[in-house]
């Protein structure tokens, strides 16, 4: 894929073929960015393990010499990402991806420095001074926001720019890019969906982790945004094994349960015909009344949300009547096997580009990818077309250069998306049902930033 803003080509985009679309995808050009590469018609054939990529040696540990992608030329750009510890599976996989963008998109002109965090923050520290010592002019990464904020201080220093793989806003700004997939555009997307749909009384059950805290910030802003109400917030310990306490409070079993024991009472008490043909009706309940909510967004994933779905329904929160909802953290293709989760909505990236690359990648390095290597794709690709349309090859990022916040945008793997001056990322989002086979998009994802005229 190449990139480029969409000004005008959105008509030309359109006709691509899928796959020829990942590697030129925008092929038109702009004020701000040149077009680097004509389109290209077909599909590329698959490469091989190593066919063609350019030359990598071991990546050093922070305190070892810097170890370059090098083509040849003056524009250096650093790559912070987790090669080794906990996240280093991780790390490589980001790595892999950014090379394949290297390969489809960078010139001569562009070497890629890459550098070993270690997934931790003094890790992160280290290796952004020791890419800052070979004059980088970019940097991309690191993958956590703690790692970005113990880089920030010296990258600001520098006045160089960093776009990071981190999906916390808190870190943006004066410099620093958030491109990761935030919480609260897609609470957003999909609070706007489901309101549109007739769907107004909204609940969430999220762990008490740092994104769960955020979802359900997230939540409490859109539903003002949107009109609707927020009923119940219920939260527990990322690390419990057992939700059951929780999934019952949200599903305020034991108050309807008590009401039917209630109502079972009154109805034997009265002992005349039409009240035994009530408590016959109320034969094989375990509730009176329904939950106070029509949605419930559950911002979790595997094995995980496949838990507590079925309890949700096993406790009386009945999936045909209440909607489960959920982020980019569904798109996974096995959710919809769990009979609870079948006709749940999510939102994410329109996911047919995605799906393109991730069959190419598994084709170059024999292994399906984690689903964020397309930031570090994206990312690269985006350094390397704004390396070609510099004026100056000695000077191609400036210090929160009006080319990385460009209006309109630029288009990857995952969409258009910009970045906006206080260091936020916008991005289009479709929403997706999950099926008992996958998923498929119910509404698709926005093309262009129309306040640009795109």
């Amino acid at each position: 894929m190449v990139f480029a803003t969409f000004d005008s080509c959105l008509g030309r985009l359109r006709s691509l073929a899928l796959l020829g679309a990942l590697l030129a995808l925008a092929a038109c050009g702009s004020p701000t960015v040149q077009a680097p590469l004509p389109p290209v018609q077909g599909a590329p054939e698959p490469l091989q393990p190593g066919d063609g990529l350019p030359p990598l040696t071991g990546i050093p540990p922070a305190d070892a010499s810097v170890t370059a992608i090098e083509l040849g030329g003056p524009i250096k750009v650093g790559l912070l990402l987790p090669l080794s510890g906990r996240y280093a599976r991780i790390g490589e996989a980001m790595l892999n991806a950014a090379q394949l963008a290297l390969f489809d998109i960078a010139d001569e002109d562009f070497a890629l420095v890459v550098r070993d965090t270690g997934g931790t923050p003094q890790g992160a520290q280290e290796a952004g001074r020791a890419i800052l010592a070979e004059n980088v002019r970019l940097i991309l990464g690191p993958l956590f926001s703690t790692s970005v904020e113990a880089i920030a201080p010296d990258a600001r220093a520098a006045q160089v720019p960093v776009i990071t793989f981190s999906n916390d806003r808190s870190v943006a700004g004066a410099g620093v890019y958030v491109m990761g997939l935030a919480p609260q555009p897609q609470i957003d997307r999909i609070v706007g969906y489901a309101s549109q749909q007739g769907l107004t009384r909204f609940a969430v059950m999220a762990p008490s982790s740092p994104y769960g805290q955020a979802v359900v910030t997230a939540l409490q802003d859109s539903v003002q945004r949107y009109g609707v109400s927020l009923s119940r917030v219920v939260t527990y310990p990322p690390e419990t094994a057992d939700v059951t306490l929780e999934v019952r409070n949200l599903a305020d079993y034991d108050a309807r349960h008590q009401a039917l024991l209630d109502q079972r009472a009154v109805l034997a008490a009265r002992g005349d015909d039409a009240a035994k043909l009530a408590l016959k009706r109320l034969d094989g309940l375990e509730t009176l009344g329904k939950p106070d909510f029509d949605v419930v967004i559950l911002p979790e994933a595997g094995k995980r949300l496949q838990v507590i779905a079925p309890s949700l329904a096993f406790y009386d929160v009945d999936p045909a009547e209440v909607r489960f909802l959920g982020t980019s953290i569904w798109e996974d293709p096995n959710l919809g096997r769990e009979p609870s989760l079948a006709g749940g909505w999510f939102t994410a990236p329109q996911p047919e580009l995605w799906q393109a690359f991730a069959g190419r990648y598994k084709d170059t390095f024999g292994d399906s990818p984690p689903r964020v290597v397309s930031l570090a794709y994206d990312a690269t690709a985006l350094a390397a077309v704004l390396a070609r349309g510099a004026a100056n090859a000695s000077e191609p990022f400036a210090y929160e250069d009006i080319t990385i916040t460009q209006p309109s945008g630029f288009s990857g793997i995952d969409g258009v998306f910009r970045f906006l001056p206080d260091g936020a990322t916008e991005r289009h989002l479709a929403v997706l049902e999950l099926e008992p086979a996958g998923f498929k998009v119910i509404d698709p994802a926005r093309q262009g930033f129309q306040d640009t005229g795109s």
